[in-house]
């Protein structure tokens, strides 16, 4: 590169890959689910896959003060116009004249994604281009470019691909090697392999020699890599290799045991592995008097660093797809411990897929719902509405198939081809109208009011919340029963059952649905009533502590995080599992769809004490968008101190308590600190208000570090 050209180039804006927004994301979505086996077999998801659109038209507008040259390169077929003028052949530089133009470029490709990277010195793609998978541009009478009615233009996707040679079609998770924990050789050839803890990446064979087959089982646990019948996963391998080389298993795995079977005829010496991963940061932090807390706190991290791939999948082992009640749980411990808003944006997409609607997202209704109010919370985290925009369309279109589904009564019930799902639990019933699943309508249609506002679709806004409080009001008249002081789980042929569940009523708490005096009922009557069928998944022991985490239940919550998730490490869990079921022995907790192996000890929802910990010990979330405002409650809950960060788009939030001392710091935003005390706080150089009953609040500047005396209650 010339020297003039090397000085143009670092000052030059900065470019990305762009495409049409979901598109890339549904693409490598279904790249990546479809590598699912099952011991050998091609396994596919159960739900309909959709593509990215063949052909996109991308479009910006300029004013250049000057003259510019830009680089310009495609994923596919294209052809590039400027103000409406057809430019020769495929170039890949132009020259923009100064003023005001129009940059038009169509890009095809049935195989990847229609993608494109400008750059120049001003000109630059990235999140303003504008999109669309329509062709109605048209030259008018005087020769100006413009745009017919109805074109649907939306700003363009892109993720971090920012070098011309970083092609999207091309990218893989990292891999880093890792050597086995234990060998051990049998006399026959095989060998068991224990790499320590739960891990997920490829095998490498190192000096494999010979001809013929070798079959590698892989394990969770070492019990299922050993049971060559019913191990859940493996590969067979032809070898016909004269000289020793190495050789890497053809696909990713999750295992922690590899039992390696060469047939009579072929050696090898040793084994270690690759080890895949997204390379996300772990900003998110948490310590304090309990060690086994902190261990609990560290397999929770772990175990969201395996299920974070290139999106939040559900677990390692089985199923490696997107499922939304997974993803949902993700985004929220995403946002205590990564903060990786792309990740989410991604997996938010590749749910959706495309219109028409045919079924709800995995075929489950309440996963529906869940997707719904993962795209405002996404908001609430991050302060972008960019995705809002993107996909209210897709929102709409949605909820329309939703509403449409409703009863006479304006309830969902499960019709042909819907899932009911809730939760893994014995003898739960799905029939008729559930009460949990009209909560979760209710709090999608509050969602999509929300997001109506954000893209300024007032009328839509009016239209959902109205639909919101009008079904709030039928499901308290309908499914609260007064004198069981709880929500019942549903109603058949139009009559409320008696029979109380915990699910409608933990997602009343936090959903803020009911009175301080129901509050109160729904802890004593079902929360904490043993009489109420327990649950025994994580993933909705996730939203039951949270709700008496709410209800400020911290010292209670904190003894049964010890027991369940403790419980799994007392097993001998190196990250947390599908189902933990405290009454099972031995090889019982491995067991699960009637198979023996069939539970995943790998699985996202087993992770939502770093959830528990951000959110309602350290105490930190946004009160409004992207942390402009945010606030601090800290909850030791029986610890003697604790100390973590939590991540916001600005930087991180440290929190510090003891039972004599808070250290609070925030880079940005204010926040206030919410605490209570015994005796009256102390805290040089600023003023902390009394709100009576031992309540006190301390308002936070953005930088400063506050330190509080008190006397914890």
């Amino acid at each position: 590169m010339l020297a003039a050209e090397t000085a143009q180039a670092q000052q030059a804006a900065k470019a990305t890959w762009i495409w049409y927004p979901g598109d890339y994301e549904i693409w490598l979505s279904n790249q990546m689910q479809n590598r699912r086996t099952e011991r050998g077999s091609f396994f596919p998801p159960f739900w309909r896959l959709d593509s990215h659109y063949p052909l996109i038209d991308f479009h910006q507008d300029f004013d250049l003060k000057e003259a510019e040259q830009v680089e310009l390169r495609a994923e596919g077929q294209y052809n590039v116009k400027l103000d409406g003028k057809l430019i020769t052949g495929y170039p890949t530089r132009l020259t923009v004249p100064a003023g005001k133009h129009r940059l038009n470029i169509k890009v095809y490709n049935q195989q990847y994604v229609p993608a494109v990277f400008v750059q120049g010195k001003t000109i630059a793609t990235d999140g303003k281009w504008l999109v669309t998978y329509e062709d109605k541009e048209w030259i008018d009478a005087s020769g100006k470019v413009s745009d017919q009615s109805g074109t649907t233009w939306l700003t363009a996707g892109s993720w971090n691909f920012n070098e011309a040679q970083a092609l999207p079609s091309a990218f893989k998770l990292k891999t880093a090697p890792r050597r086995a924990a234990k060998v051990t050789r049998n006399p026959d050839g095989s060998m068991l392999v224990d790499f320590g803890r739960e891990t997920f990446g490829y095998v490498r064979l190192h000096g494999l020699q010979g001809q013929g087959p070798a079959t590698l089982y892989f394990g969770e646990s070492k019990e299922e890599a050993l049971s060559v019948e019913g191990c859940e996963t493996l590969e067979r391998l032809e070898v016909n290799q004269p000289q020793k080389a190495d050789k890497l298993t053809t696909l990713t795995k999750a295992f922690r045991f590899v039992n390696i079977r060469p047939e009579k005829g072929v050696t090898l010496d040793s084994v270690s592995m690759l080890y895949e991963y997204a390379p996300l940061t772990e900003r998110g932090r948490f310590r304090c008097s309990d060690e086994q807390l902190n261990k609990i706190w560290d397999v929770a991290a772990y175990t969201m660093q395996l299920t974070s791939r290139e999106f939040f999948i559900d677990g390692i082992k089985r199923d490696r797809w997107v499922w939304s009640g997974d993803a949902y749980q993700s985004y929220l411990m995403n946002y205590y411990l990564y903060f990786d808003t792309p990740t989410v944006n991604r997996t938010t997409f590749a749910l959706r897929g495309k219109d028409p609607v045919t079924s709800h997202v995995n075929t489950i209704m309440d996963y529906t719902f869940y997707w719904f109010i993962g795209i405002y919370d996404a908001y609430q985290y991050s302060g972008d509405k960019t995705v809002v925009q993107q996909l209210y369309p897709r929102m709409q279109s949605l909820m329309d198939y939703c509403l449409a589904r409703r009863n006479k009564d304006g309830y969902m019930e499960g019709l042909a081809g819907d899932w009911v799902f809730i939760d893994w639990a014995d003898g739960l019933s799905k029939k008729g109208e559930v009460s949990f699943e009209q909560l979760l309508l209710c709090r999608s249609l509050e969602s999509m009011a929300l997001c109506a506002n954000l893209v300024g679709d007032q009328a839509g806004a009016r239209k959902y919340q109205q639909l919101a409080a009008d079904l709030k009001a039928n499901i308290f008249a309908t499914y609260w029963n007064p004198s069981k002081g709880a929500l019942v789980h549903s109603r058949v042929n139009g009559q409320p059952t008696e029979n109380v569940t915990r699910y409608a009523n933990m997602f009343a708490i936090f959903f803020d649905y009911l009175s301080q005096e129901q509050e109160q009922q729904v802890k004593k009557s079902v929360l904490l009533n043993p009489e109420v069928a327990k649950i025994t998944t994580p993933y909705m022991r996730f939203y039951e502590l949270e709700a008496l985490c709410a209800l400020g239940e911290q010292p209670y919550v904190l003894k049964e995080m010890k027991n369940y998730w403790g419980g799994m490490l007392n097993e001998g869990a190196t990250s947390f599992w599908e189902e933990y079921d405290p009454t099972k022995k031995g090889t019982e907790h491995l067991t699960m769809y009637g198979r023996p192996f069939g539970k995943s000890l790998c699985h996202a929802w087993g992770a939502s004490p770093i959830y528990l910990l951000g959110k309602y010990y350290l105490g930190v979330k946004p009160l409004s968008a992207g942390y402009a405002t945010y606030e601090v409650v800290p909850k030791l809950g029986g610890l003697q101190w604790m100390e973590g960060s939590v991540p916001t788009p600005q930087g991180d939030i440290a929190v510090r308590a003891t039972t004599r001392e808070l250290k609070v710091k925030g880079p940005s935003g204010t926040g206030t600190l919410r605490f209570k005390s015994k005796s009256k706080p102390k805290c040089k150089g600023a003023n902390i208000q009394a709100k009576g009953n031992g309540n006190y609040e301390l308002q936070l500047q953005p930088g400063r570090e506050y330190v509080v005396t008190y006397q914890a209650m």
